[in-house]
């Protein structure tokens, strides 16, 4: 079975464009070299951009560990995090 993570995250007013584009940074180097990383996609709220929801699916938990070591997701947390006003996790589990 899979991990799933389910992102809420609110952005700043003002910082939609700059947050963007650290995300997709994130998401697209998680993609292409974390082996352990199956799908991560990046959602926005086309009604209000400052609403948006990552979707990220890995092996298992030991991966999405692994994850959060990676230097591109450290660059994210000191980067864009900032750049939200609310973020919150919640974990799934894929059954198939």
């Amino acid at each position: 079975m899979s991990y799933v993570l389910l992102v809420e995250l609110r952005v700043k007013p003002g910082n939609v464009e700059a947050f963007t584009e650290k995300v997709l940074a994130n998401a697209a180097a998680a993609r292409s070299s974390e082996p352990g990383c199956r799908h991560f996609d990046v959602i926005v709220d086309p009604q209000d951009p400052t609403r948006m929801m990552l979707y990220e699916i890995y092996d298992d938990e030991q991966a999405f560990q692994a994850h959060q070591q990676t230097p591109h997701f450290k660059r994210y947390l000191a980067e864009a995090v900032p750049l939200l006003e609310h973020r919150q996790r919640h974990v799934w589990k894929r059954l198939t």
